[in-house]
């Protein structure tokens, strides 16, 4: 028995999220139909994060057992041949039979990208929010360091999970990312862990701030209310990229 990992990455624009769902297409059927074609076996793969519909990776980390000794360099290329072309396999290498992906992750870096000028782009409008009013970055960021640390993040979720909504995010920054577009800002968030949504929630109550909405303070209220319908709208999946797990 082996232990494989993959990173990933992928378009997530015409896919109803990574986790496996009957009769929708999704990143993890596609990657377990082709690795049990190649492999012989039924395989199943553990994800480090479960994207929701729409959402882009850079690193998504996988994980998956198997029987096969088929090296990595093959199992990366002819697994590459078998997946759309919005899903790639960068990376293969056989790991400790004990590597779970999502259970040893120490740490989820997200960006979520918007396109802050007047004119949208024919190249990058699918993995971008366009926004033409300008952000006021600098109170984004004032906004941004009330999230910083560990708090119940029930006004950024729209799901209760099981073991309560208390979470840490390590980083939150808002940065400008014109070496990649022009006029392009990301917002940066770095936690171990992210309730249902929390990202985009965020992102949308940060918006929000920058459009001069809201002031930067409303956000420490926001979160002490424990209440969704106090926070800023959930913004458009294709502006979220899971950037890279740690570990």
């Amino acid at each position: 028995m082996r232990n494989i990992r993959l990173i990933l990455e992928y378009n997530g624009e015409r896919y109803a999220g990574f986790q496996r769902q009957p009769d929708r297409p999704t990143i993890q059927s596609e990657l377990e139909k082709a690795l049990s074609t190649l492999l012989g076996e039924k395989i199943e793969i553990v994800a480090a994060g479960r994207t929701d519909a729409g959402v882009h990776a850079w690193g998504q980390v996988v994980n998956f057992k198997t029987n096969s000794d088929i090296i990595c360099f093959k199992i990366r290329w002819s697994t590459n041949g078998m997946l759309p072309d919005d899903i790639v396999a960068t990376s293969c290498e056989e790991v400790s039979l004990d590597f779970d992906a999502r259970r040893d992750a120490k740490r989820r870096v997200y960006k979520y990208f918007i396109l802050n000028r007047l004119y949208p782009s024919a190249f990058f409008s699918h993995f971008t929010y366009f926004l033409a009013r300008k952000l006021n970055l600098t109170a984004m960021r004032q906004a941004a360091s009330y999230l910083i640390g560990e708090h119940d993040f029930s006004s950024f979720c729209t799901t209760d999970a099981a073991g309560g909504n208390v979470r840490k995010i390590e980083r939150v920054d808002i940065l400008r990312e014109d070496d990649l577009v022009k006029e392009l800002v990301s917002i940066h968030v770095e936690g171990q862990a992210f309730l249902h949504n929390m990202v985009r929630i965020v992102a949308g109550t940060l918006i929000e701030v920058g459009l001069g909405n809201m002031p930067p303070e409303r956000v420490a209220e926001i979160l002490e209310s424990r209440d969704r319908t106090k926070a800023g709208p959930t913004a458009p999946a294709r502006g979220l990229v899971l950037v890279e797990v740690e570990y």
